[in-house]
């Protein structure tokens, strides 16, 4: 696999902090005028995130070679983040009436099939991970810090929608849980996954997409953490943005 396409998303990781960081990206509670056609958000989030499923199924359905134990596991662990983002996620959030714009999309469609491609390649038709890689440290640890990362990212998601009844579209302050200590568990979560998954596999391209996520969410989630200490008077002040006691 060409390096050239890792180094590629190093960057893309050091423009979108940059971008991110000045410019707020108009979906959620961000949403604006002013980006062109707008969708319902629920398809939007369908649209979006699906390349990252059947792109990545595309390389291991079609691979040369009969599919490594280990590989078929980094593949178990990438599918059960993307199909809950795909096929559970868009229909349980709050989004009636809800929308974002298309340009927003169609971005993130392109940044999934690149990254799909990048990780899909690497698995695939790298295909390094026989029965033996199951065993590896690298991989128990990494695959007990993804599923730790998945589970506090769903757990998050539940506390948020319950805040919220069905025709209930406005905002308030979370509670419980790692809610009393930051003000975005749901990126912890995520950072943990990418950061696991990027051990697990011991990539090269598993770490650039590891930092690319947190280029896109760590400006993201101080903005949350902003929005909500200037909205809310009462808004725990003891809280931190991303990461617990730190930051």
């Amino acid at each position: 696999m060409s390096d050239s396409l890792v180094w590629w998303m190093f960057g893309l990781g050091a423009a979108t902090v940059i971008a991110v960081s000045f410019i707020a990206a108009p979906y959620g509670r961000y949403t604006r005028a002013g980006w062109g056609p707008m969708i319902p958000a629920r398809l939007g989030w369908v649209l979006m995130e699906s390349p990252a499923v059947f792109a990545l199924l595309g390389f291991h359905l079609t691979g040369e070679a009969p599919l490594q134990p280990g590989a078929i596991a980094l593949l178990g662990l990438w599918l059960l983040h993307y199909c809950n983002r795909t096929f559970i996620f868009p229909f349980r959030m709050r989004a009636d009436g809800k929308t974002m714009p298309v340009v927003i999309a169609a971005m993130a469609i392109g940044f999934n099939l690149f990254n799909a491609y990048l990780n899909g390649r690497w698995l695939a038709v790298e295909n390094r991970y026989p029965a033996s890689w199951l065993l590896e440290p690298r991989f128990i640890v990494g695959a007990v810090i993804f599923l730790i990362g998945f589970g506090i990212n769903v757990w998050s998601d539940a506390v948020l929608r319950a805040l919220r009844g069905p025709k209930d579209q406005g905002y308030s302050i979370p509670r419980g849980g790692l809610y009393e200590l930051i003000a975005c568990p749901n990126y912890f979560g995520e950072l943990l996954e990418w950061l696991g998954f990027s051990l697990a596999a011991w990539s090269l391209a598993g770490l650039a997409f590891a930092a690319y996520t947190a280029a896109n969410l760590v400006p993201r989630a101080r903005a949350h953490w902003r929005w909500y200490r200037q909205t809310f008077p009462d808004y725990p002040q003891n809280r931190r943005a991303l990461i617990p006691y730190v930051w």
